[in-house]
């Protein structure tokens, strides 16, 4: 574990940022904040997974 990649914690805290975010946008009855958190979360884990991939190969 020497070797940390800042982009990866960087991912992951966006990530559970924008899990956070619609659980306060339930929480407010927010139609459009639970939209807009859900594609939040859809981009930042589909950027993390496409850099991964392309780490890989």
């Amino acid at each position: 574990m020497k070797n940390i990649q800042w982009i990866f914690v960087l991912f992951a805290v966006l990530a559970a940022s924008s899990l956070a975010l619609i659980g306060i946008a339930i929480a407010e009855r927010s139609t459009i904040g639970i939209v807009s958190a859900f594609i939040l979360l859809f981009i930042v884990m589909g950027f993390g997974f496409r850099k991964k991939r392309s780490m890989r190969q």
